[in-house]
């Protein structure tokens, strides 16, 4: 699940909402996005000490990142993205449990795209959905990063830095839609979990309290999500369900 977004904020606008540097750079991006899909270069934030003075408190900062983590030991891109990971287990799986003690971070979004299943008949269809929060204001999803570079390559080569969405089980209404769901984290959240000084609260990594999801519209939306090249503004627009012949059949 959540395999694709759409995030419409110039990264220079997300910096200043939540008192951030911006480390990105325009040619890395393409904002706004409607239809944002694995493998992309996308914004996440990150807290972290300066190399100049380690000491001081670790500040908020927007990264540009692959989406799709690769473990530090993986020896070359090629492989399946690993684009969304299970907040329950990701302290015991090999590829993620390194990046949870210390590389944390958050994935701005203004909603995600999810195929709901509709129709009891013998031909159920996939409609296309997109949750995001009905005040229209933007969501920050709990993520984890890493730095690879290819095997044998030395310091001197540039690293590819890269992230992972973070699930947990769908509460509230969002469980009609599906059974997973991104973790969503308030702000008051946001510091405790992006701090890269030690392990974080095994709390964090929970469900999203049900009044989050009761924030959250459940929009159906075009098929025309369903084709990655296909952007703009018309794919997070309501559409009546079962409406055009392009829905995705499970048959």
């Amino acid at each position: 699940m959540c395999g694709r977004y759409a995030v419409t904020t110039d990264p220079a606008l997300l910096a200043a909402e939540i008192d951030a540097l911006d480390e990105t750079e325009p040619a890395d991006l393409d904002v706004p996005g409607y239809n944002v899909a694995p493998t992309t270069t996308i914004v996440t934030v990150v807290a972290r000490h300066s190399k100049d003075r380690p000491e001081a408190p670790a500040t908020r900062r927007l990264r540009a990142m692959r989406w799709g983590l690769l473990p530090h030991w993986q020896r070359t891109l090629s492989g399946p993205p690993l684009f969304n990971a299970r907040a329950e287990s990701v302290a015991e799986k090999p590829a993620f449990r390194s990046a949870v003690k210390n590389k944390r971070c958050l994935i701005p979004m203004d909603g995600w795209y999810e195929w709901q299943v509709i129709g009891d008949g013998p031909k159920p269809r996939k409609q296309p959905t997109y949750l995001t929060p009905a005040d229209g204001t933007r969501m920050y999803i709990a993520g984890l990063w890493s730095v690879w570079r290819p095997a044998g390559a030395g310091l001197d080569i540039p690293p590819t830095l890269s992230a992972t969405v973070l699930t947990t089980d769908a509460v509230g209404p969002l469980r009609a839609v599906h059974d997973r769901m991104p973790l969503v984290l308030t702000p008051d959240l946001f510091d405790h979990w992006l701090s890269p000084d030690g392990p974080a609260d095994p709390d964090l990594l929970l469900p999203p309290a049900v009044e989050v999801a009761e924030r959250i519209e459940i929009r159906p939306v075009s098929a025309l999500v369903n084709t990655v090249s296909k952007d703009g503004p018309q794919l997070i627009e309501r559409t009546e369900p079962g409406s055009e012949p392009g829905q995705l059949s499970l048959l």
